[in-house]
């Protein structure tokens, strides 16, 4: 089975791929002056420490943002070549919640976003999160920001309570959504989510990332997407990053478990920006993070 839980996983190349995104969307929305909800269905912990047990057993951060910040040096470039833009902003945000040029902390999606933010436009962050340890440390991270009413945080199923949220009072959000898939039904849970969010507020932005794995549901969720966007009339974006599996000799005995190795990205109603940045960071992204067989990218759109 598929195990995942965001604090054994912080900073892997999935969050790399998601965050780049991410923090593209942002800057685009937080353009307008108008004030903008973001909503999280499925926060995590919020921050993530690289070097803890969860993060530093799995050590998938090494061939993730430890790589991939490795690799783009002091002078920001990749085989001599300046960063994307997006790929660049995102790793000045990731370093700003460190000291000393030392990785230690990763910020997760609600942590990121908080930082784009803006106080004079009364911009909202709504975080959601059903797992008692990591609600209970989101709880603690989100007290210590101290940014008041402009982060909440609930206990409870993201599913459900993005429900009463839509459609905000500004009439401009971003949901993010972001479950385990540790459940079969989640797949299904995200399509049926995304429809009735649709009917409640068509104009709104949604993105959700899933994991490539060799399961039905995984490889049908991008089409299925698709065809709600298509039944919909609305515009969409659909992006993948596969980083290969390395060629490493299986010991004889012990299960072969070459964990997560490809992850994907829908977004309903993209900003217009979004595939030009992604056009420019994905392939650097595989670049730096690419490690063998089977790597490569996706980035198709539709109307």
């Amino acid at each position: 089975m598929f195990s995942y839980r965001h604090g054994f996983h912080a900073g892997n190349h999935a969050d790399v791929f998601k965050h780049v995104a991410l923090v593209s969307i942002l800057r685009h929305l937080t353009v307008k002056e108008t004030a903008l909800w973001v909503i999280d269905t499925h926060a995590g912990a919020g921050l993530y420490r690289l070097d803890s047990d969860y993060a530093g057993t799995s050590g998938e951060a090494a061939h993730g943002v430890l790589r991939l910040a490795e690799v783009a040096g002091t002078q920001n470039t990749i085989d001599g070549q300046p960063l994307a833009p997006a790929i660049a902003d995102y790793l000045e945000l990731v370093r700003g919640f460190n000291r000393e040029g030392q990785l230690r902390i990763y910020p997760g999606s609600p942590f990121l976003a908080q930082r784009l933010l803006r106080e004079q436009t009364r911009d909202k962050l709504k975080l959601f999160e059903l797992h008692p340890s990591d609600s209970k440390a989101l709880a603690g991270h989100v007290a210590q920001l101290g940014a008041g009413r402009q982060v909440t945080m609930d206990r409870a199923d993201g599913f459900e309570a993005l429900k009463a949220l839509l459609p905000p009072p500004s009439r401009r959000a971003l949901v993010l959504m972001d479950p385990s898939y540790e459940i079969k039904s989640d797949y299904g849970k995200v399509v049926a989510s995304l429809k009735d969010s649709l009917q409640r507020f068509a104009t709104g932005t949604y993105a959700i990332w899933y994991p490539v794995i060799p399961r039905p549901e995984a490889h049908e969720l991008p089409r299925r997407l698709k065809t709600v966007a298509q039944q919909a009339r609305k515009p969409w974006l659909h992006a993948s990053l596969a980083i290969g599996q390395e060629d490493e000799p299986h010991v004889a005995g012990e299960p072969h478990r070459p964990g997560l190795l490809a992850s994907g990205l829908f977004v309903l109603n993209p900003p217009h920006t979004l595939k030009p940045a992604l056009q420019a960071a994905l392939p650097q992204l595989l670049q730096a993070l690419g490690r063998g067989r089977g790597k490569g990218q996706v980035l198709e759109s539709g109307a």
